[in-house]
């Protein structure tokens, strides 16, 4: 469909619903009410300082992982199943999906200090187009293998998901819209990404252990 054929055959009463009904469903931060009720405590004050699943697991263990990414993951898949059934466009099913997102990493009831948005996003494209979540999940995984760390490959396999919606034959509009939801995680992911180069850049060899020579 063309683009200005797509955003006539836009409902805009339908979009805004969608967008804020998925903006306030992100913001259900899973892993900061779960810390919350298990300790009483406020998972931004503590390690990382994220609401996600990583840092939730470093303070309730495994199970409250799982919980956290099982959690933020439905509410990316719920928000962009919804859009989709009720807003019969896909223009409408992106906005859907980057404002859930947004939600998660910027909850309004939580003075916009939430969690990285990955599990939502990734929630939320496998129900948009799977092949983009399986793009992900294929690139991430590779990486991973290569380098045996987790966030740039995450964060890299996000910026290759733009051109795989091109590839996939997205229209521009969705295109633009997917490379929206990879700003918006590496924005969320900013402090990461200099705290690596910065690991990269500064790692030295090994010292020589005193006594021994070189062979």
């Amino acid at each position: 469909m063309a683009l200005l054929e797509q955003l006539q055959s836009v409902s805009w009463e339908r979009a805004a619903a969608c967008g804020l009904g998925a903006y306030i469903l992100g913001c259900f931060a899973t892993g900061y009410y779960l810390v919350l009720a298990r300790t009483g405590k406020d998972i931004r004050g503590m390690n990382s300082g994220a609401t996600g699943a990583r840092n939730v697991g470093r303070v309730l263990g495994p199970p409250g992982f799982l919980l956290t990414l099982l959690g933020d993951f439905a509410k990316g898949m719920f928000a962009v199943w919804a859009a989709r059934k009720f807003g019969h466009n896909d223009f409408v099913t992106l906005l859907a999906l980057l404002a859930v997102v947004a939600g998660h990493i910027w909850p309004a009831q939580l003075r916009f200090r939430g969690g990285k948005g990955v599990a939502t996003s990734l929630g939320g494209l496998l129900v948009f187009d799977w092949r983009l979540a399986v793009t992900y999940a294929a690139i991430f995984a590779l990486l991973f293998l290569l380098t045996r760390r987790t966030t740039l490959p995450g964060l890299f396999a996000f910026v290759v998901l733009p051109f795989a919606a091109h590839g996939f034959e997205h229209d521009p509009l969705e295109t633009t819209l997917v490379a929206m939801l990879t700003g918006m995680i590496l924005i969320a992911h900013r402090s990461n990404i200099v705290d690596e180069i910065a690991t990269t850049v500064t790692r030295r060899p090994a010292a020589e252990t005193p006594g021994k020579t070189k062979s």
